[in-house]
């Protein structure tokens, strides 16, 4: 492991990527908060951060946008949040990043929740953002 990778390893956030992996393939619900009902994009953040870290958090993809602080997308740790304008609104998709340009969302109901590139080119032309609710 490099001192840049050491430096920034992180037991929180290491959990978070963990967690968010751990439901790779859970449904998608409309409204879902849970691993048996499944879960929205939102639905999936508070899961994630509630049994990775113990931080409650609630409230849609654009509220969390309003609960985080921005970050550089160059500093991007695993745990930290990115944002989409996927449905004509700021902040309409949100994911937690997992590292090495990966982040875990509930995408929609045919695919539920999925790894996916930040360099896709679907959610690369509608990326809004990195931001982070730790400190």
């Amino acid at each position: 492991m490099s001192a840049s990778a050491a430096a920034a390893y992180n037991p929180v956030r290491n959990d978070l990527a963990l967690v968010a992996m751990g439901l790779l393939d859970t449904r998608y619900t409309s409204g879902g908060r849970g691993p048996a009902t499944g879960f929205d994009c939102s639905g999936l953040v508070a899961h994630v951060y509630k049994e990775g870290a113990g931080i409650p958090v609630k409230g849609s993809a654009a509220d969390l946008g309003r609960q985080s602080r921005p970050i550089d997308p160059a500093q991007l740790l695993p745990g930290d949040l990115v944002f989409f304008n996927t449905l004509g609104s700021r902040h309409s998709h949100v994911g937690v990043y997992v590292g090495e340009g990966r982040f875990v969302h509930a995408s929609n109901p045919r695919t539920g929740v999925r790894m996916d590139s930040l360099s896709n080119r679907y959610y690369a032309q509608r990326f809004e953002g990195a931001q982070s609710m730790l400190d």
